[in-house]
């Protein structure tokens, strides 16, 4: 299911950024374009106007004045003196039937009768060589929808003379150029969608790691907690089977084994329904003032008879100054006393001591719990706070199912503090609990 998922979110991600990527590429490449177009189109505009204001200075148009223009500026150049073609053009380009020659009566013909093209005339003062001076621009779109020549046709008017001059820009060069920039943005684009789908797909996977981290802790929270409650439901069905054909000196035996059991069942009940509400944001905790050397006191004294029935020392050490309250749940704070006193005295041997201790350490408090028991494996110290772990394996016939301490952890973190284990000089744990 996970992988669907990711491949679907891969997908997703990949594709909303290759499509923002082509929109941009493309709008880019339009603006891009249509500025060249008339850059090159204003540039042509500048040089035929020079070009126009040299005609009228002369009086006689030269071929080597033709081919001197032509090399120039790259462009082509077509003189015809009343509708004649110059004898430069006739030996140099034209021909009967050439491309050159259709191109140039194409160009006539749209100077003089069509009207899907915007021109540009500019007529300018010809200092008396010639009665008149114009010239118009514009643009040649032959095959396609772009245009593939910029064209100008310069008039000259003198008395019964009439001569133009055509001149012709192709623009292939700059539609050469433009295709590279295509081609250059097509392999940029294929490289960045490339990147961005390998990025999507390691992105979505480590979002996903959470959910799926999430998921296994469930099916692992649900299986053990199925085989935790296995063993105290088929004693009790056991104990109960029993009391069926027992004498009577024998069924209070069973019927305090079944008592037993279902405790122990309510117990752990009660701890998954804590986590629950943990896990769904529903964990309650309401800070208030708190004496955290009273809570201390009393979950001392409330522990002493099991301590003593077990032959243990228990003593709390406070400071001899009194301390500010802490900001902090007291039903809450005193829970997690309760499990690590739980547990300390569960696993200290006869003949141990457990220890209660509070310091102030600028704007913190620390409380302590530590024990002389066999302490806490390194390798362990990292998982005791995850859910139904347990270092030892006989700690179920003690009735702990690995869960205490994962309440614990969660009542701190709760609170914005910290809990952390330990070893105790000489032996044992301390458990440390770190509360702003």
């Amino acid at each position: 299911m996970f992988r669907k998922v990711h491949l679907y979110l891969t997908i997703l991600c990949a594709g909303i950024t290759t499509a923002i990527i082509l929109v941009m590429s493309l709008l880019y490449l339009y603006l891009s374009e249509k500025e060249l177009y008339e850059n090159q189109f204003r540039s042509f505009q500048n040089d035929i106007n020079t070009i126009a204001t040299s005609l009228e200075q002369q009086s006689v148009i030269s071929m080597e004045w033709l081919a001197k223009m032509e090399s120039r500026g790259g462009y082509t150049f077509y003189a015809l003196d009343n509708g004649v073609p110059f004898l430069y053009n006739r030996l140099t380009s034209l021909s009967e039937g050439s491309d050159l020659q259709n191109l140039l009566e194409t160009c006539l013909s749209v100077y003089q009768t069509s009207d899907d093209y915007t021109f540009i005339q500019e007529e300018l003062s010809t200092g008396g060589l010639y009665n008149t001076c114009f010239h118009t621009e514009f643009s040649l779109n032959l095959t396609g929808r772009k245009p593939e020549y910029y064209a100008s046709v310069i008039e000259l008017d003198r008395g019964s003379s009439s001569l133009q001059i055509v001149v012709l820009s192709s623009l292939h060069f700059l539609q050469d150029q433009l295709a590279r920039q295509r081609i250059r943005f097509l392999l940029i684009d294929a490289a960045a969608i490339l990147l961005l789908t390998l990025f999507s797909f390691f992105f979505t996977g480590r979002l996903l790691q959470p959910v799926i981290e999430s998921r296994k802790a469930q099916a692992a929270f649900v299986s053990a907690a199925s085989h935790e409650l296995r063993t105290p439901l088929a004693v009790i069905l056991s104990a109960a089977e029993c009391c069926r054909n027992a004498p009577k000196e024998t069924l209070s035996r069973f019927l305090d084994t079944i008592k037993q059991e279902g405790a122990l069942m309510t117990s752990l009940v009660n701890d998954m329904l804590t986590l629950s509400a943990s896990d769904s944001q529903n964990f309650s905790v309401h800070p208030a003032p708190v004496e955290l050397d009273t809570l201390l006191i009393n979950a001392c004294e409330a522990f002493e008879p099991l301590a003593a029935e077990k032959k243990l020392s228990l003593s709390v050490s406070l400071p001899e100054n009194a301390l500010p309250p802490c900001m902090a749940d007291a039903d809450r704070i005193m829970q997690l006393l309760s499990i690590l006193l739980h547990n300390a005295i569960s696993y200290t041997p006869e003949g141990g001591h457990v220890e209660l201790s509070l310091v102030r350490r600028g704007s913190r408090f620390f409380l302590s719990v530590s024990d002389t028991g066999p302490g806490i494996l390194p390798e362990d110290r990292k998982k005791i706070f995850d859910r139904f772990y347990r270092a030892e394996k006989s700690r179920s016939a003690k009735g702990h199912f690995g869960l205490g301490l994962s309440i614990a952890s969660e009542i701190v973190k709760q609170h914005h503090g910290s809990i952390t284990v330990s070893d105790r000089g000489g032996g044992g744990s301390v458990f440390t609990v770190t509360l702003p």
